[in-house]
């Protein structure tokens, strides 16, 4: 393999969480808002704020000093520019351009300490989940959710193509 596969799993991970955004902002507040029929806990939307926010605040961990950390809330109409910024910056990370807060473990607002490896896992398996309760959410409303797996993203992105017959 050629090509970074850590930096293709952070950008099939951006993607994937604007197909999400995106097919949540047509519904309505009601939509957003409705409380889920299964086992997932809280809404679409504070489940989409959650998901965006935890990014920035992995990109922060990731890349400034414990003391320099912004703690902000997420406003809805920001969280396309927010997944971007973070998710870009994420990959940034992924592709070495990006440097680390600092060499080794790096320390938690909770009082950890952490291998930046493990924050890397944590972003896309926290996004994975949360895209699938939404999207378990979406067909409980009887809205299709988007396609956002990785054969999906390997179509979009024009690498998984059909063997000519």
């Amino acid at each position: 393999m050629t090509d970074n596969t850590l930096a293709k799993l952070y950008e099939h991970n951006n993607w994937a969480n604007l197909q999400i955004i995106r097919a949540c902002t047509a519904l309505t507040d009601e939509q957003l808002d409705a409380e889920p029929q299964s086992a997932t806990k809280g809404t679409i939307r504070s489940t989409l704020l959650h998901l965006v926010g935890a990014q920035g605040g992995y990109l922060a961990l990731l890349t400034l000093p414990a003391e320099e950390r912004p703690g902000r809330e997420l406003a809805w109409d920001a969280l396309e520019q927010s997944v971007t910024a973070s998710g870009n910056g994420l990959l940034a990370v992924a592709k070495g351009e990006l440097p680390l807060a600092c060499e080794g473990r790096l320390t938690t607002n909770n009082g950890y300490q952490v291998e930046p490896w493990v924050v890397m896992v944590q972003v896309i398996n926290h996004a994975t989940e949360h895209r699938e309760q939404i999207k378990s959410m979406l067909t409980a409303l009887g809205i299709t959710p988007p396609y956002v797996d990785g054969w999906a993203y390997g179509e979009v992105a024009n690498a998984l193509v059909p063997v000519a017959s």
